[in-house]
This record gives structure tokens, C-alpha cells and sequence, in this order.
């Protein structure tokens, strides 16, 4: 590498609500760094199919080489030699963790009840709809993780910072995370 090629500093993983992009968001924008979103990403082409992100998701579980292009695009981003600060998706820490990849991988843990009220917030969803789909969501995301690499998302082995933020606002979990960078 010449020197001037940008690598991953930080990965930002967390459930469907966690607030993982409000997070990249924000760090982006305070140390003015590039940024991916794997959630924009899967939104992305589930709107280019002119579905919605829970039929795109069970199309993912149902060919599982729809997922594994995504995550292929994801992984091959994060070993490039332009790959941005930040990059989130929900397995960018696993990726970086098998691959070695020295940077700081962050989960940020919110409970199901939590992230229905923040899907509410942010869709408009009713909170029973919320709370629901969002589940659903997150039992087939974890069902095909698991049958696709064979991870668990319940495993916090990977990541080097946990950040449990039920009772954090956006402002705090930015705090605790930028506040980690660089350590």
C-alpha cells in the first residue's frame, strides 16, 4: 500500500432498531470519514426488486445466494484498499474478526422492546406491528446466519466493544463509541 489508501477503523454491528446508523451517522460526520451501511445496502436492493425489506429477507433466507452476494460485497469491501473508515452491517465485526482485521468492532445491544418503540419512532409503524415484524425479522436473519457461516449472533466473541443501550440516547451511545476510537 502507497500510504494514502483508507482502511476500516471502526465496525458497527447491532439488530434491525439498534440505531447502528444513526451512530455511523454521526461518526462520519464528526471526523468527516467515509462510511458504508449495509442496511442501506440490503434496503437498496430490496427496493430494486420493488419489494419490501421483510419480503427481501425471507427471499434472502429462501436463496441463500442472494445473501451471500451481499455479504461477499461486504467482505471484499472491508479487504480492499479503499474501504472506508466505517462500515456497518449486522456481521461486518464477524468479517473483520475471521479476517484479522485490526480495527475496533462495536455491538450495540438493545432489546427487542426498545428497538419496536425505535422502529416506531422512525416508520411509524403501531408498536405491536413493530415489535412483530421486527422479531420475525431478527429470527430469520439468525436462522440463515447460522445455516449459511454458521454464526450466532448471540456470540459477543468477535466484538471488542458491547455497548448495552436500552437506556442510552443517540448522543450517549456516540460518546461512549467515538470516546473508544483510536485506543
Amino acid at each position: 500500500m502507497s500510504g494514502d489508501e483508507t482502511l476500516t477503523i471502526l465496525t458497527v454491528s447491532g439488530k434491525p432498531g439498534s440505531g447502528t446508523s444513526t451512530l455511523v451517522e454521526r461518526i462520519a460526520e464528526e471526523r468527516g470519514w467515509n462510511s458504508v451501511n449495509g442496511g442501506d445496502v440490503f434496503r437498496s436492493e430490496a427496493s430494486r426488486r420493488g419489494i419490501s425489506v421483510e419480503e427481501f429477507s425471507r427471499l434472502c433466507k429462501e436463496d441463500l445466494d442472494v445473501d451471500r452476494s451481499l455479504d461477499t460485497m461486504l467482505k471484499d469491501l472491508l479487504l480492499s484498499e479503499k474501504a472506508p473508515e466505517i462500515i456497518e452491517s449486522r456481521l461486518i465485526g464477524w468479517w473483520a474478526h475471521s479476517l484479522e482485521i485490526e480495527c475496533l468492532r462495536v455491538w450495540i445491544r438493545v432489546s427487542d422492546e426498545e428497538r419496536a418503540r425505535r422502529i416506531v419512532e422512525r416508520e411509524g409503524l403501531d408498536y405491536a406491528t413493530a415489535l412483530s415484524v421486527s422479531r420475525q425479522r431478527n429470527e430469520d436473519d439468525m436462522q440463515r446466519y447460522r445455516v449459511l457461516y454458521g454464526i450466532d449472533l448471540d456470540d459477543m466473541a468477535p466484538y471488542n466493544l458491547i455497548v448495552d443501550a436500552d437506556s442510552l440516547d443517540a448522543d450517549e451511545v456516540f460518546s461512549l463509541v467515538n470516546s473508544r476510537i483510536g485506543e
